[in-house]
């Protein structure tokens, strides 16, 4: 019976390396895998089935949306970062509140009054709804092959960026509930010069 149990285990396992029928790709991946983003070996990826049966309209705006949370997530993991190495000297609150004081990571959630957050949505409300972010130049001026290779360059490092951003805030989150549960007293372990 043991002999059978690894045997259907091994013919299972071996069945996920064989190559995926043809025939069954539905067309809205076939409509959309020459797209900006598809890189080998993978290919346009949409495990989730978010593109079958949408409009181009619709994948551009899927698009769009990609592209502003990679921009947001990248921004998000230098501002996680920097603070680690470098803080700027000023009041966040005249007289009450130092930039110094404000602990990094989730720790600054409670730091930071209700007032100061307000400010932080606000200008993130305006930018987002008043479109600050656009270019006033439009796109740059290069060959369609360099600057299609720019583009997937910003979606693959937006992409890198969402995922690296989940991996600070789930360890600043255990840090939080389990202190030095890696050993670690830094965010940043590699460079132990930042922080002399």
């Amino acid at each position: 019976m043991m002999k059978l149990a690894v045997l259907a285990a091994l013919a299972g396992s071996a069945a996920a390396f064989a190559p995926s029928q043809v025939g069954r790709t539905s067309s809205a991946i076939k409509s959309f895998e020459d797209e900006i983003g598809a890189l080998p070996p993978v290919g346009f990826w949409d495990p989730a089935g978010l593109s079958d049966g949408i409009s181009e309209e619709k994948f551009a705006q899927y698009r769009a949306a990609e592209l502003k949370h990679g921009r947001v997530a990248m921004l998000a993991v230098l501002g996680y970062v920097a603070p680690e190495t470098y803080r700027f000297g000023y009041d966040f609150i005249p007289g009450k509140l130092s930039t110094a004081d404000i602990p990094n990571g989730i720790a600054a959630i409670d730091a930071i009054p209700f007032l100061g957050w307000a400010q932080i949505i606000f200008a993130i409300g305006a930018v987002d709804y008043y479109g600050f972010y656009r270019s006033p130049t439009g796109e740059l001026d290069l060959p369609a092959d360099i600057l299609a290779k720019r583009q997937t360059s910003e979606l693959q490092h937006g992409r890198v960026a969402m995922l690296a951003f989940l991996e600070l805030i789930r360890h600043d989150s255990q840090n939080l509930v389990s202190p030095g549960f890696d050993g670690y007293d830094n965010l940043i372990t590699g460079l132990p010069f930042l922080y002399n």
